[in-house]
């Protein structure tokens, strides 16, 4: 009377490089076998590259680049055209990104077989304990070559290269660009990755910026609080006229509506610029202006409480 015994199997992606852990219940004598019966009716793993059974791509992604930009207050509020410098891996033009010496032919992998990958067993009380890495000698190419003398068989070199780049207006420190396929090329014609370019603006002496909105301190004379004023203030779009009202109080905050940070990819809507007003009061009057003030005074406690307000 025939058995059998069932199969069952517990894939865990556990690095970066896609080095995965299978651990198996029965012995498999090739557990590449194994790897096809759990894939039968897709084509095998040979999409994936295991055992050497099928096509395998040797090109990977490239990394992805980080570059911090330094920009002025006003660059950030409305946005500029930088020319920026980086230094990043292309592929290397003497072996055209193989990695192999001009004129030399590769050949199979000694440490794989060509298969790309190793296998490393341990027999444990539930099973067979079987890890599948990547060849460590070919790096799962399956095939070595003499090294390119340019770039010692990496396919790449390190470059410099000068990228134009437009900052859209509205942005702040810790905003983040990407520029697309502008990071490290990739090892055997694997795709390019990103350049991400990091924001930091430099604060502006005077305006201080709170998300959209800009903050500004204007100082006045009581005298011109009282009877009212115009005065001239800063702002990103420059000098401008501020009408303070009579009868302003100290601390009060007057908005200058749309003077204020472009929001961020809606250029034509801006915050505001608030302007709070610090009110001057002089700490030594002459003698003419104390008597004129007590006169004043005289006359405040004379008119009646409902004129007062």
């Amino acid at each position: 009377m025939g058995s059998s015994v069932g199969t069952t199997a517990i894939i865990t992606k556990i690095s970066c490089d896609e080095q995965v852990i299978y651990i198996f219940t029965s012995d498999f004598s090739n557990p590449f076998d194994l790897f096809e019966s759990l894939f039968d009716g897709l084509g095998g793993m040979g999409g994936m590259g295991m055992g050497g059974r099928g096509s395998r791509s040797r090109a990977t992604e490239g990394e992805d680049q980080m570059y911090t930009l330094v920009l002025d207050f006003k660059d950030a509020v409305f946005g500029v055209e930088k020319e920026i410098e980086v230094t990043r891996l292309e592929a290397c033009s003497t072996c055209e990104g193989s990695g192999a010496k001009p004129g030399t032919r590769a050949s199979k992998c000694s440490t794989c077989g060509g298969q790309g990958q190793v296998v490393q067993s341990a027999r444990t009380p539930l099973g067979v304990f079987q890890q599948v890495m990547t060849c460590s000698s070919c790096g799962g190419a399956g095939e070595t070559s003499t090294p390119c003398n340019t770039c010692n068989g990496d396919g790449r070199v390190r470059k410099s290269k000068r990228i134009s780049l437009k900052v859209p207006a509205g942005v702040d420190s810790g905003s983040r660009l990407r520029v697309r396929a502008e990071g490290n090329a990739g090892r055997r014609g694997g795709a390019p990755g990103d350049l991400f370019v990091l924001i930091d603006v430099l604060p502006d002496p005077v305006l201080k910026r709170d998300d959209t909105n800009i903050l500004y301190s204007c100082k006045v004379s009581y005298i011109d609080a009282i009877l009212g004023t115009t005065t001239k203030v800063p702002t990103v779009d420059g000098v401008v006229d501020l009408k303070i009202p009579a009868g302003t109080q100290p601390g009060t905050t007057l908005v200058m509506a749309k003077k204020g940070v472009p929001i961020l990819n809606k250029s034509n809507m801006r915050g505001d610029q608030l302007v709070k007003v610090q009110v001057e009061i002089p700490k030594r009057l002459s003698g003419d202006e104390r008597k004129l003030i007590e006169e004043l005074a005289d006359l405040s406690k004379a008119k009646p409480l409902n004129s007062r307000r």
